[in-house]
């Protein structure tokens, strides 16, 4: 099987929607390159805002800058969304990200709409809204500023220090109960995050990030999630142990998701990375959905059901009650929302 450095993904994958597939001919002696390089493609949407009725979430409205996501986790439940593009939930997911370079400027646009309704907003509710090549483009930061300028609330969820970059904007929001920020952490073990989460950033930094957060009085929690049965389950307590240390105030957990062809992928990276814990991983996710190795059901989906779920569900529980963090969440206020550039928006 073809490895590609720094990728989550082995193979590009069938598009479920298309007809036709091709394939490498194994027999062609033309080099297959190693290391695809990563295309930014312009994306053309006219509405920067998405909604979903899921009752799983905590919320109805979610922002995503980038379609496809260059951290390549080989687990991440956004990738079959990428066939909606007409490409593959592999490597094509990792290497083809599409850019919604006038975000900032719908964003504005429609929080301007005198049917706007301030609610909590929430960032990558897909793809990470802070994956690298956010540093250059800075796609997130003007979100971000349109946000501020509102005091609309916004809910970040990221894996990458870079958050940190957007303190001055995240602090103004602050200051109006305006802003929460989730780090996401699937493992302390930096060599299995350098294979799981290839292009994210490691442990160490995002607990430094959660520190940085909080001192600067940012509402911050930590999201262990991933779980994924057999190879980080036993991390549970110490993630909670740890972001809790560092200054994390509330937290959160979800079980790993393998729709449509990420199950396919992951379980090619086991055979990769860890094959003599393979059959185990696969066993133990189907023994929390029903013998299957996804569950789409609302309610169910998110964190399992069965023996194996109730005790990550308790070990989640202990891990939170011993960091006096138990039942704690952040509390989020529409109160002072205005319209861009100051104006007070009527309400319908």
């Amino acid at each position: 099987m073809t490895s590609f450095r720094g990728r989550g993904a082995a193979s590009n994958p069938a598009n479920r929607f298309e007809k036709l597939h091709l394939e490498a001919d194994p027999d062609n002696e033309v080099e297959i390159p190693s290391a695809p390089q990563t295309q930014f493609l312009k994306d053309k949407t006219v509405s920067i805002l998405s909604h979903t009725d899921s009752p799983d979430v905590g919320f109805d409205t979610g922002i995503n800058p980038y379609r496809g996501c260059e951290h390549g986790c080989i687990y991440c439940f956004a990738r079959p969304s990428h066939e909606y593009l007409g490409m593959s939930a592999g490597v094509d997911f990792e290497t083809k990200i599409m850019v919604k370079e006038n975000a900032a400027e719908l964003l504005c646009k429609e929080l301007s709409s005198p049917k706007w309704k301030p609610r909590v907003i929430a960032m990558s509710a897909n793809t990470d809204c802070y994956q690298p090549v956010e540093r250059k483009l800075r796609i997130t930061r003007g979100c971000l500023e349109v946000l501020a300028e509102c005091r609309n609330p916004v809910v970040i969820i990221t894996k990458n220090f870079l958050v940190t970059r957007d303190l001055d904007l995240l602090q103004e929001l602050a200051k109006h109960q305006a802003v929460a920020v989730m780090i996401s952490v699937t493992s302390l073990n930096s060599d299995l995050t350098r294979v799981l989460e290839p292009r994210t950033s490691m442990p160490q930094q995002r607990l430094a990030a959660i520190a940085k957060l909080a001192d600067a009085g940012i509402p911050v929690g930590v999201l262990a999630a991933p779980v994924i049965p057999a190879l980080t389950d036993h991390e549970l307590l110490k993630i909670i142990e740890r972001a809790t240390e560092a200054g994390a105030q509330f937290a959160g957990y979800n079980i790993v998701r393998l729709p449509f062809a990420v199950k396919d992928l992951f379980e090619q990276w086991l055979t990769a990375h860890f094959p003599d814990k393979k059959e185990n991983v696969l066993n133990r996710i189907r023994s929390l959905r029903d013998g299957k190795l996804n569950d789409p059901n609302f309610g169910s989906r998110m964190k399992g059901e069965g023996i194996f779920a109730d005790q990550i569900k308790q070990t989640f529980a202990i891990a939170c009650r011993k960091a006096g963090i138990e039942g704690k969440s952040p509390s989020l206020s529409i109160d002072s929302f205005r319209g861009p550039e100051g104006k007070q928006m009527t309400l319908l």
